[in-house]
């Protein structure tokens, strides 16, 4: 028993050995022979193409004569680093397959915003913040945001901080299809805030800062759904997403401050649901949390009980006025005699 212990022993130490003798002998097989093909694949940039085949082709043989060498002479490793150091690179990978082709897989960097300076400079940034220099062959169809401070690769902690907000805003916006087509341009105040120019409608979107971002846009798009099919798409010419659970706004020709304190007012008045409150100038929009039930009888009392209050403040006011001017003309015809 032990001799036939010790010769299957001895027998799979000899397979073992055989079969690394035949992996290395075909390793150094393989390593002396040539290229021969080259595939590439190129991963990461959904609608558009800032570096193709051709230039990846020209990286390659600049830093390596894939015909002339011999496998084991080319140095995967030095040619994936250069192939990194192009702007739109974000990850490259080679090796060769069974058939001594070379296979290069190539990620490209997904422009996510176009950023314009108020130096009358662009660039574009990608989903992790990385600058990124315009390209001859295509311009990318990202949101455009204008007006911002700096130039300069170094910034300073404020504009460091306010490009971290570009690059959330832009990720929000190109990963939804609505908000891609609808936002048309995003312009930065020099308050270091943001306002929306949409596509469709007339009226500026004050946004604030991009903290609490997908709340901000999850209201205005409730505003969209509930008072746009009330009152159309251009009766506005402000729309305010920057306080919590609701929308100010303002129709056009109206005064932002007066019409902000005559709405929040109101919006005191109500419960805490989908209500649409209006003025002459302004409407709010309330958006109700999660936990929060309507009922539609609560919604309709609430309405007629705000209606009522607002006829009520302005048949009051046009007394006044008219008791002012009755009063004015006494006075005045008291002084002719």
């Amino acid at each position: 028993m032990n001799w036939n212990k010790k010769i299957v022993q001895g027998l799979w130490l000899l397979l073992g050995v055989g079969t690394i003798v035949l992996f290395c002998a075909a390793m150094i097989k393989k390593n002396n022979r040539t290229c021969a093909d080259l595939k590439i694949e190129i991963t990461g940039a959904e609608e558009h193409l800032f570096i193709d085949e051709k230039d990846v082709k020209e990286l390659i043989n600049k830093n390596a004569d894939l015909s002339n060498k011999k496998i084991k002479e080319i140095d995967l490793k030095a040619i994936e680093t250069e192939l990194e150091k192009t702007d739109w690179v974000k990850n490259a990978e080679l090796f060769f397959d069974n058939k001594q082709v070379l296979q290069v897989k190539i990620e490209e960097r997904q422009p996510i915003a176009r950023v314009f300076t108020m130096q009358g400079n662009s660039f574009y940034l990608d989903s992790a913040g990385v600058r990124l220099p315009l390209s001859e062959k295509v311009s990318a169809r990202v949101p455009m945001f204008t007006s911002f401070p700096n130039n300069k690769v170094v910034m300073a902690s404020s504009d460091s901080l306010l490009l971290k907000g570009v690059v959330k805003m832009g990720n929000y916006i190109t990963a939804d299809s609505f908000w891609r087509a609808q936002i048309e341009q995003v312009e930065i105040t020099p308050q270091g805030t943001f306002e929306l120019v949409p596509a469709i409608g007339d009226q500026t979107i004050l946004f604030g800062n991009a903290d609490n971002l997908e709340d901000k846009f999850q209201n205005l798009y409730t505003f969209y759904k509930k008072a746009w099919l009330q009152y159309g798409m251009n009766t506005y010419e402000k729309l305010d997403v920057r306080f919590k659970n609701q929308v100010v706004a303002v129709k056009k020709g109206a005064s932002m401050v007066a019409d902000t304190t005559r709405a929040n007012a109101a919006i005191k008045a109500l419960m805490n649901g989908s209500l649409v409150v209006s003025s002459d100038s302004v409407s709010n929009v309330l958006i109700p949390k999660k936990d929060s039930v309507v009922t539609k009888k609560a919604v309709v009392k609430e309405n007629k009980k705000n209606i009522l209050e607002t006829k009520h403040v302005l048949n009051n006011k046009k007394r006044n006025n008219t008791f002012s001017l009755v009063k004015k003309s006494n006075a005045t015809g008291k002084k002719e005699r």
